[in-house]
Protein backbone atom coordinates (compact mmCIF):
# COMPACT_ATOMS: atom_id res chain seq x y z
CA UNK A 1 0.00 0.00 0.00
CA UNK A 2 1.68 3.41 -0.99
CA UNK A 3 0.16 5.14 2.02
CA UNK A 4 1.70 2.55 4.58
CA UNK A 5 5.06 3.27 2.59
CA UNK A 6 5.10 6.69 2.56
CA UNK A 7 4.40 6.56 6.11
CA UNK A 8 7.12 4.57 7.25
CA UNK A 9 9.96 6.58 5.05
CA UNK A 10 9.02 9.43 7.14
CA UNK A 11 8.39 7.45 10.75
CA UNK A 12 11.94 6.95 9.80
CA UNK A 13 12.87 9.88 9.40
CA UNK A 14 11.10 11.43 11.88
CA UNK A 15 8.84 13.72 9.53
CA UNK A 16 5.22 15.02 9.76
CA UNK A 17 2.75 12.88 8.20
CA UNK A 18 -0.02 15.13 6.62
CA UNK A 19 -3.62 15.45 8.56
CA UNK A 20 -4.70 13.49 4.42
CA UNK A 21 -2.71 10.85 5.50
CA UNK A 22 -3.55 10.37 9.12
CA UNK A 23 -7.04 10.49 8.76
CA UNK A 24 -6.36 7.53 6.20
CA UNK A 25 -4.51 5.10 8.19
CA UNK A 26 -8.15 5.65 10.37
CA UNK A 27 -10.20 5.38 7.40
CA UNK A 28 -8.03 2.12 6.37
CA UNK A 29 -10.21 -1.40 6.47
CA UNK A 30 -10.08 -4.08 8.87
CA UNK A 31 -8.84 -6.63 5.84
CA UNK A 32 -5.63 -4.04 5.62
CA UNK A 33 -5.21 -4.02 9.54
CA UNK A 34 -2.58 -6.35 9.84
CA UNK A 35 -0.83 -3.94 7.07
CA UNK A 36 -1.20 -1.30 9.24
CA UNK A 37 0.09 -3.31 12.22
CA UNK A 38 3.37 -4.13 10.52
CA UNK A 39 4.00 -0.81 8.96
CA UNK A 40 3.26 1.25 12.50
CA UNK A 41 5.69 -1.59 13.73
CA UNK A 42 9.01 -0.82 11.66
CA UNK A 43 8.78 2.64 12.72
CA UNK A 44 8.56 1.46 16.80
CA UNK A 45 11.47 -1.20 16.17
CA UNK A 46 13.64 1.91 14.82
CA UNK A 47 12.88 4.19 17.60
CA UNK A 48 12.20 1.71 20.44
CA UNK A 49 13.62 -2.25 19.54
CA UNK A 50 11.26 -5.10 21.15
CA UNK A 51 11.26 -3.04 24.62
CA UNK A 52 8.70 -2.32 26.65
CA UNK A 53 8.39 0.23 29.25
CA UNK A 54 6.33 -1.22 32.73
CA UNK A 55 4.47 1.41 34.39
CA UNK A 56 2.41 1.47 38.14
CA UNK A 57 0.08 3.92 38.91
CA UNK A 58 -0.73 4.65 42.62
CA UNK A 59 -3.51 6.80 43.21
CA UNK A 60 -3.03 8.97 45.99
CA UNK A 61 -6.21 10.49 46.46
CA UNK A 62 -9.70 8.95 45.13
CA UNK A 63 -12.84 10.07 44.30
CA UNK A 64 -15.20 13.69 45.27
CA UNK A 65 -12.92 15.24 42.80
CA UNK A 66 -14.80 18.98 41.87
CA UNK A 67 -14.23 18.90 38.15
CA UNK A 68 -17.06 17.43 35.81
CA UNK A 69 -15.30 15.75 33.32
CA UNK A 70 -17.55 13.23 31.66
CA UNK A 71 -15.22 10.43 31.04
CA UNK A 72 -14.47 9.68 34.93
CA UNK A 73 -15.26 7.97 37.52
CA UNK A 74 -14.08 10.41 40.05
CA UNK A 75 -15.69 13.58 38.50
CA UNK A 76 -18.47 16.02 40.51
CA UNK A 77 -21.82 13.98 40.72
CA UNK A 78 -20.29 10.84 39.45
CA UNK A 79 -23.08 7.53 40.91
CA UNK A 80 -19.88 5.02 40.32
CA UNK A 81 -19.37 2.84 43.10
CA UNK A 82 -15.37 3.66 43.21
CA UNK A 83 -13.11 3.55 46.07
CA UNK A 84 -12.96 7.25 47.89
CA UNK A 85 -10.06 8.40 50.26
CA UNK A 86 -7.86 11.07 50.86
CA UNK A 87 -4.35 11.48 50.92
CA UNK A 88 -2.44 7.51 51.04
CA UNK A 89 0.35 8.70 53.81
CA UNK A 90 4.13 8.57 52.38
CA UNK A 91 5.00 5.13 53.75
CA UNK A 92 1.53 3.47 52.47
CA UNK A 93 1.91 4.87 49.12
CA UNK A 94 5.77 4.06 48.94
CA UNK A 95 4.67 0.33 50.31
CA UNK A 96 2.16 0.37 47.01
CA UNK A 97 4.98 1.75 44.96
CA UNK A 98 7.47 -0.69 45.67
CA UNK A 99 4.90 -3.76 44.43
CA UNK A 100 4.77 -1.99 40.83
CA UNK A 101 8.90 -2.11 40.69
CA UNK A 102 8.73 -5.43 42.15
CA UNK A 103 7.12 -6.40 38.93
CA UNK A 104 8.84 -4.50 37.02
CA UNK A 105 7.82 -1.26 36.71
CA UNK A 106 10.07 1.55 35.53
CA UNK A 107 8.15 4.11 36.26
CA UNK A 108 5.58 5.00 39.44
CA UNK A 109 2.68 7.62 38.66
CA UNK A 110 1.13 9.72 41.76
CA UNK A 111 -2.08 10.65 40.74
CA UNK A 112 -4.47 12.58 43.39
CA UNK A 113 -8.29 13.29 42.15
CA UNK A 114 -8.30 17.10 42.37
CA UNK A 115 -8.73 20.26 40.22
CA UNK A 116 -4.70 20.92 40.75
CA UNK A 117 -2.48 20.52 44.15
CA UNK A 118 -2.65 23.22 46.61
CA UNK A 119 0.74 24.25 48.21
CA UNK A 120 0.13 21.96 51.33
CA UNK A 121 -0.63 19.06 48.84
CA UNK A 122 2.72 19.85 47.09
CA UNK A 123 4.16 19.24 50.28
CA UNK A 124 2.57 15.68 50.84
CA UNK A 125 3.49 14.48 47.38
CA UNK A 126 6.94 15.60 47.68
CA UNK A 127 7.06 13.55 51.15
CA UNK A 128 5.64 10.91 49.04
CA UNK A 129 8.58 11.04 46.40
CA UNK A 130 10.96 10.90 49.32
CA UNK A 131 9.95 7.50 50.81
CA UNK A 132 9.59 5.74 47.28
CA UNK A 133 13.14 7.03 46.35
CA UNK A 134 14.83 6.05 49.76
CA UNK A 135 13.39 2.29 48.85
CA UNK A 136 14.04 2.51 45.25
CA UNK A 137 16.18 5.02 44.38
CA UNK A 138 16.45 4.51 40.49
CA UNK A 139 12.99 4.28 39.71
CA UNK A 140 10.99 7.25 37.87
CA UNK A 141 8.92 9.27 39.57
CA UNK A 142 5.95 10.79 37.61
CA UNK A 143 3.03 13.43 39.15
CA UNK A 144 -0.35 13.85 37.96
CA UNK A 145 -1.83 16.29 40.58
CA UNK A 146 -4.16 18.43 38.17
CA UNK A 147 -3.66 21.64 37.02
CA UNK A 148 -0.46 23.20 38.36
CA UNK A 149 0.06 27.17 39.34
CA UNK A 150 3.14 29.20 39.26
CA UNK A 151 5.83 28.05 41.52
CA UNK A 152 4.85 24.06 41.85
CA UNK A 153 6.20 22.65 38.68
CA UNK A 154 9.88 23.10 40.17
CA UNK A 155 8.93 22.66 43.87
CA UNK A 156 7.50 19.05 42.84
CA UNK A 157 11.39 18.58 40.51
CA UNK A 158 13.27 19.59 43.38
CA UNK A 159 11.89 17.01 45.65
CA UNK A 160 12.44 14.56 42.72
CA UNK A 161 9.86 13.86 40.19
CA UNK A 162 11.16 12.90 36.93
CA UNK A 163 7.91 13.79 34.83
CA UNK A 164 4.41 15.26 34.93
CA UNK A 165 1.64 14.07 33.51
CA UNK A 166 -1.74 16.14 32.23
CA UNK A 167 -3.64 14.96 29.37
CA UNK A 168 -5.36 17.04 26.58
CA UNK A 169 -7.86 13.88 26.24
CA UNK A 170 -9.28 15.06 23.11
CA UNK A 171 -9.34 17.88 20.63
CA UNK A 172 -9.16 21.94 21.38
CA UNK A 173 -13.10 22.12 19.14
CA UNK A 174 -14.78 19.52 21.43
CA UNK A 175 -13.11 20.33 24.87
CA UNK A 176 -16.19 21.92 26.24
CA UNK A 177 -18.77 19.11 25.08
CA UNK A 178 -16.44 16.89 27.69
CA UNK A 179 -15.68 19.59 30.64
CA UNK A 180 -16.86 22.93 31.69
CA UNK A 181 -14.93 23.52 34.92
CA UNK A 182 -11.72 23.95 32.97
CA UNK A 183 -10.74 24.36 29.50
CA UNK A 184 -8.50 23.35 27.25
CA UNK A 185 -6.10 26.34 27.47
CA UNK A 186 -5.83 25.47 31.24
CA UNK A 187 -4.36 22.28 30.04
CA UNK A 188 -1.67 23.05 27.88
CA UNK A 189 -0.59 26.04 30.11
CA UNK A 190 -0.43 23.45 33.13
CA UNK A 191 1.81 20.74 30.16
CA UNK A 192 3.75 23.67 29.36
CA UNK A 193 4.71 24.72 33.15
CA UNK A 194 6.11 21.10 33.64
CA UNK A 195 8.44 21.47 30.62
CA UNK A 196 9.82 24.68 31.83
CA UNK A 197 10.42 23.29 35.64
CA UNK A 198 12.37 20.71 33.42
CA UNK A 199 9.94 17.84 34.12
CA UNK A 200 9.90 15.46 31.25
CA UNK A 201 6.16 16.38 30.00
CA UNK A 202 3.93 13.64 29.72
CA UNK A 203 0.45 14.14 28.00
CA UNK A 204 -2.18 12.43 25.97
CA UNK A 205 -5.48 11.37 24.63
CA UNK A 206 -9.01 9.36 25.80
CA UNK A 207 -10.24 7.60 22.24
CA UNK A 208 -13.82 6.42 22.27
CA UNK A 209 -15.47 9.49 23.92
CA UNK A 210 -18.33 10.33 20.55
CA UNK A 211 -15.20 11.71 19.04
CA UNK A 212 -14.74 11.91 15.12
CA UNK A 213 -11.36 10.86 13.12
CA UNK A 214 -10.89 14.29 12.81
CA UNK A 215 -10.91 14.75 16.28
CA UNK A 216 -8.55 12.21 17.27
CA UNK A 217 -6.40 13.53 14.24
CA UNK A 218 -6.47 16.92 16.15
CA UNK A 219 -5.66 16.17 19.53
CA UNK A 220 -2.54 13.85 18.04
CA UNK A 221 -1.50 16.60 15.94
CA UNK A 222 -1.66 19.03 18.58
CA UNK A 223 0.03 16.95 20.93
CA UNK A 224 3.55 16.76 18.71
CA UNK A 225 3.24 20.35 18.60
CA UNK A 226 3.08 20.28 21.90
CA UNK A 227 6.33 17.61 22.31
CA UNK A 228 5.69 15.59 25.37
CA UNK A 229 7.80 12.89 25.58
CA UNK A 230 5.35 10.32 26.64
CA UNK A 231 1.83 10.05 25.18
CA UNK A 232 -0.36 8.04 26.65
CA UNK A 233 -3.63 6.39 24.62
CA UNK A 234 -6.66 5.56 26.80
CA UNK A 235 -9.35 4.39 25.77
CA UNK A 236 -12.88 4.95 27.33
CA UNK A 237 -14.03 2.41 30.07
CA UNK A 238 -17.50 3.48 30.36
CA UNK A 239 -18.54 3.70 34.15
CA UNK A 240 -22.19 3.05 35.48
CA UNK A 241 -22.78 6.04 37.32
CA UNK A 242 -20.95 8.71 34.88
CA UNK A 243 -22.40 10.33 31.64
CA UNK A 244 -20.78 8.32 28.84
CA UNK A 245 -21.38 5.29 30.34
CA UNK A 246 -23.42 4.36 27.09
CA UNK A 247 -20.65 4.99 24.85
CA UNK A 248 -19.20 1.87 23.39
CA UNK A 249 -18.50 2.79 20.08
CA UNK A 250 -15.24 1.23 19.93
CA UNK A 251 -13.15 -1.98 18.55
CA UNK A 252 -10.59 -3.51 18.87
CA UNK A 253 -9.65 -2.82 15.19
CA UNK A 254 -10.06 0.68 15.43
CA UNK A 255 -8.16 0.82 18.85
CA UNK A 256 -5.44 -0.92 16.68
CA UNK A 257 -5.77 1.55 13.91
CA UNK A 258 -5.95 4.79 16.16
CA UNK A 259 -2.79 3.43 17.96
CA UNK A 260 -0.88 3.43 14.75
CA UNK A 261 -1.90 6.49 13.55
CA UNK A 262 -0.62 8.03 16.74
CA UNK A 263 2.74 5.93 16.04
CA UNK A 264 2.96 7.55 12.34
CA UNK A 265 2.77 11.69 13.68
CA UNK A 266 4.58 11.42 16.72
CA UNK A 267 7.54 7.70 16.11
CA UNK A 268 9.89 8.66 18.50
CA UNK A 269 8.01 9.75 21.33
CA UNK A 270 7.11 6.85 24.22
CA UNK A 271 3.85 5.70 23.07
CA UNK A 272 1.78 4.38 26.07
CA UNK A 273 -1.07 1.63 26.03
CA UNK A 274 -3.14 2.95 29.00
CA UNK A 275 -6.22 2.74 30.67
CA UNK A 276 -9.14 0.87 28.50
CA UNK A 277 -6.82 -1.59 27.29
CA UNK A 278 -8.41 -4.66 28.81
CA UNK A 279 -11.47 -3.30 27.89
CA UNK A 280 -11.36 -2.11 23.88
CA UNK A 281 -8.58 -4.13 22.92
CA UNK A 282 -9.19 -7.24 25.10
CA UNK A 283 -7.77 -10.46 23.14
CA UNK A 284 -6.56 -8.11 20.35
CA UNK A 285 -3.97 -6.59 23.42
CA UNK A 286 -0.61 -8.39 22.15
CA UNK A 287 -1.01 -6.72 18.50
CA UNK A 288 -0.43 -3.59 20.10
CA UNK A 289 2.56 -4.21 21.51
CA UNK A 290 4.09 -3.87 17.86
CA UNK A 291 2.70 0.08 17.64
CA UNK A 292 3.37 1.24 21.75
CA UNK A 293 6.36 0.98 23.77
CA UNK A 294 5.11 1.35 26.98
CA UNK A 295 2.13 -0.42 29.06
CA UNK A 296 1.00 0.13 32.49
CA UNK A 297 1.70 -2.76 35.00
CA UNK A 298 -1.81 -4.02 36.73
CA UNK A 299 -4.52 -2.18 38.18
CA UNK A 300 -5.38 1.78 37.18
CA UNK A 301 -6.93 4.15 39.17
CA UNK A 302 -10.64 2.86 39.92
CA UNK A 303 -10.54 0.02 37.93
CA UNK A 304 -9.06 -3.04 37.74
CA UNK A 305 -6.35 -4.33 34.79
CA UNK A 306 -5.45 -7.96 33.93
CA UNK A 307 -2.85 -9.67 36.58
CA UNK A 308 0.24 -8.23 36.53
CA UNK A 309 1.69 -12.07 35.57
CA UNK A 310 -0.58 -12.12 32.83
CA UNK A 311 0.74 -8.54 31.54
CA UNK A 312 4.58 -10.31 31.74
CA UNK A 313 3.68 -13.16 29.82
CA UNK A 314 1.51 -11.20 27.10
CA UNK A 315 4.87 -9.10 26.84
CA UNK A 316 7.30 -12.49 26.65
CA UNK A 317 5.16 -14.58 24.26
CA UNK A 318 4.79 -11.58 21.73
CA UNK A 319 8.11 -11.37 21.27
CA UNK A 320 9.16 -8.49 23.43
CA UNK A 321 10.95 -7.63 26.52
CA UNK A 322 10.85 -6.03 29.78
CA UNK A 323 12.73 -2.56 29.82
CA UNK A 324 15.65 -2.67 32.30
CA UNK A 325 16.07 0.11 34.81
CA UNK A 326 19.41 0.33 33.10
CA UNK A 327 18.07 1.34 29.81
CA UNK A 328 17.33 5.36 28.81
CA UNK A 329 13.49 4.80 27.60
CA UNK A 330 13.99 7.82 24.68
CA UNK A 331 16.11 7.93 21.85
CA UNK A 332 19.25 9.42 21.65
CA UNK A 333 18.37 12.58 20.01
CA UNK A 334 15.47 13.22 22.29
CA UNK A 335 17.64 12.79 25.14
CA UNK A 336 19.48 15.61 23.71
CA UNK A 337 16.81 17.70 22.94
CA UNK A 338 17.40 18.25 19.34
CA UNK A 339 13.99 19.69 18.46
CA UNK A 340 10.31 18.22 18.72
CA UNK A 341 8.90 14.69 17.96
CA UNK A 342 8.61 13.76 14.65
CA UNK A 343 10.79 16.33 13.33
CA UNK A 344 12.81 15.95 10.34
CA UNK A 345 16.17 14.17 10.80
CA UNK A 346 18.01 17.03 9.40
CA UNK A 347 16.31 19.42 12.10
CA UNK A 348 17.72 20.21 15.78
CA UNK A 349 4.89 -8.81 42.62
CA UNK A 350 2.76 -9.27 44.62
CA UNK A 351 -0.49 -11.29 43.01
CA UNK A 352 -3.45 -10.41 43.29
CA UNK A 353 -6.52 -13.78 43.70
CA UNK A 354 -7.01 -14.79 40.04
CA UNK A 355 -10.67 -14.28 39.02
CA UNK A 356 -12.73 -16.74 38.87
CA UNK A 357 -12.28 -19.49 35.89
CA UNK A 358 -15.39 -19.67 33.67
CA UNK A 359 -17.53 -22.91 33.27
CA UNK A 360 -16.01 -25.69 31.07
CA UNK A 361 -17.31 -23.97 27.76
CA UNK A 362 -16.15 -20.37 28.84
CA UNK A 363 -19.03 -17.40 28.16
CA UNK A 364 -20.42 -16.96 24.98
CA UNK A 365 -19.32 -14.03 23.60
CA UNK A 366 -21.07 -11.55 21.09
CA UNK A 367 -18.56 -9.79 19.46
CA UNK A 368 -21.05 -6.72 18.80
CA UNK A 369 -21.96 -6.57 22.00
CA UNK A 370 -20.57 -3.86 24.55
CA UNK A 371 -17.96 -5.77 27.33
CA UNK A 372 -19.72 -3.60 30.45
CA UNK A 373 -18.87 -7.44 32.22
CA UNK A 374 -15.13 -6.31 31.30
CA UNK A 375 -15.74 -2.94 33.10
CA UNK A 376 -14.24 -3.60 37.05
CA UNK A 377 -13.80 -0.89 39.81
CA UNK A 378 -10.78 -1.44 41.78
CA UNK A 379 -11.34 -3.06 45.40
CA UNK A 380 -7.44 -4.07 45.54
CA UNK A 381 -4.24 -2.13 46.63
CA UNK A 382 -4.02 1.80 47.33
CA UNK A 383 -6.77 2.27 49.82
CA UNK A 384 -7.43 -0.90 50.56
CA UNK A 385 -6.00 -3.70 52.84
CA UNK A 386 -5.62 -6.26 49.76
CA UNK A 387 -2.62 -6.73 48.02
CA UNK A 388 -2.14 -4.87 45.14
CA UNK A 389 -2.02 -6.01 41.72
CA UNK A 390 1.62 -5.55 40.15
Amino acid sequence: MDLLNTLVEKGLRRELPTREEALAVLATSDDELLEVVAAAGKVRRQWFGRRVKLNYLVNLKSGLCPEDCSYCSQRLGSKAEILKYTWLKPDEASKAAAAGVAGGAKRVCLVASGRGPTDRDVDRVSQTIEAIKEQNEDVEICACLGLLSDGQAERLRVAGADAYNHNLNTSEGTYGDITTTHTYADRVDTVQRAQGAGLSACSGLIAGMGESDADLVDVVFSLRALDPDSVPVNFLIPFEGTPLAEEWNLTPQRCLRILAMTRFVCPDVEVRLAGGREVQLRSMQPLALHLVNSIFLGDYLTSEGQEGRADLEMIADAGFEVEGADTTTLPEHRRDGCGPCGADASQKSADAAPAEPAGPAGPVVDAGAPRTDLVSVRRRGAGTDLAPNA
